[in-house]
């Protein structure tokens, strides 16, 4: 079932929901994004150690080429990481998870790998230019977005609520 839009055109995808229609679903977003950051951040910290410690054995193995790896590899974790956990089924990484966070297109679909690959890039070039100002556009946006959510249309929801386990 396709929602009209102007002049009984329709929209090939069904809208899941109006994220607009709840502002509660927003209650508190941008407090527990920092906390997320900050396991998220944690956790592609350790990945990258892991990382780091097979590179080094493959540099050993290929004569030291392998080591022009180690100047990427925060930023290839930090991708596959945001891609494999906020493009999946929970649409969440594992920090989101942890304080009750959830992302979502506007259409009210989860993204796929390639939006929250590119949500993760956008997030830390705006953090490299803007920080600790980034969290400011939050502050002034109906649905406390990000730059970074704004340039993608995705949000950040209150996944409790989302489901329908709000108070």
């Amino acid at each position: 079932m396709s929602q009209p839009l102007v002049s009984g055109v329709t929209s090939e995808r069904p809208v899941a929901f109006d994220p607009l229609a709840d502002p509660r679903l927003y209650d508190g977003v941008l407090s527990r994004r920092v906390l997320a950051f900050l396991v998220d951040f944690t956790v592609v910290l350790t990945l990258t150690a892991a990382a780091s410690v097979v590179i080094f054995f493959l540099g050993v193995l290929t004569l030291g080429l392998a080591w022009l790896l180690y100047g990427g590899v925060f930023y290839a974790m930090a991708v596959l990481y945001s891609g494999a956990t906020l493009g999946g089924d929970r649409a969440a990484t594992w920090g989101m998870r942890l304080t009750g966070l959830t992302c979502r297109q506007l259409d009210g679909t989860r993204p796929g790998f390639l939006i929250a690959s590119a949500h993760v890039v956008f997030l830390y070039f705006s953090m490299t230019i803007l920080t600790p100002f980034v969290l400011l556009v939050g502050l002034f946006t109906r649905r406390k977005q990000l730059l970074h959510d704004l340039i993608l249309s995705t949000v950040i929801l209150d996944r409790g609520r989302l489901e329908g386990r709000g108070y």
